[in-house]
């Protein structure tokens, strides 16, 4: 914890100086990013960092392998999905990015099974992904790990189209729905293709 402090102590001396006005600005006028992105909890990667983003501009839900589960207003909750109805119908973003990650924990217990003594919440979660696991092995002449990570931002694509209000967005062309996927071992960033296929985006 005295290193998060120390962290911010740096940012209220450093940044806050520079950034002051535009928080100031933020706090008045209400939040309005452009782009919505729903990426993994994994400390390794960073949205903001790797957009080089400042404050305002993304709105961002984390969760374990950047999964979108399909439309269930089922009364339960759902927090991916309060996210999405939040950044969709309130915020208006124009933008909504699945942002996935080589090296995935999540995919790789998805694929080999829990390599922990826990399964409350991970386990079911994970559940979300199986259609993209069942894609990934289908070809043995690919990793699977690199595969399932591919397939499960495909996933969760065609999940968002089972929320009219999305849809409904796309059909309009107020929203456009992205997939891209970051190795955090070379810094490089893939975006989905019409063809469904993964192209690096060039520095």
């Amino acid at each position: 914890m005295d290193r998060i402090i120390e962290g911010y102590r740096r940012f209220r001396t450093a940044a806050w100086p520079e950034r002051r006005e535009t928080y100031e600005r933020l706090a008045q006028q209400g939040q309005a990013p452009h782009t919505m992105i729903v990426a993994c909890s994994d400390s390794r990667v960073e949205p903001a960092v790797i957009f080089g983003a400042g404050p305002g501009e993304l709105f961002i839900v984390r969760n374990v392998a950047n999964l979108i589960p399909a439309y269930a207003p089922d009364g339960a909750s759902h927090a991916t999905s309060a996210a999405l109805e939040f950044g969709v119908r309130v915020l208006q973003v124009r933008n909504l990015m699945v942002l996935g990650h080589a090296m995935c924990g999540g995919i790789a217990a998805l694929l080999e099974g829990l390599p922990y003594s826990v399964s409350e919440f991970l386990e079911p979660w994970m559940r979300n992904a199986e259609e993209a696991r069942e894609r990934a092995l289908s070809d043995a002449s690919v990793d699977p790990q690199r595969a399932c990570e591919l397939e499960a931002i495909k996933l969760s694509l065609d999940n968002l189209l089972t929320f009219p209000w999305i849809r409904e967005q796309v059909a309009a062309e107020r929203l456009s729905l992205h997939g891209a996927i970051f190795d955090i071992r070379s810094g490089e960033l893939s975006m989905l293709q019409a063809d469904g296929s993964f192209s690096p985006v060039e520095p």
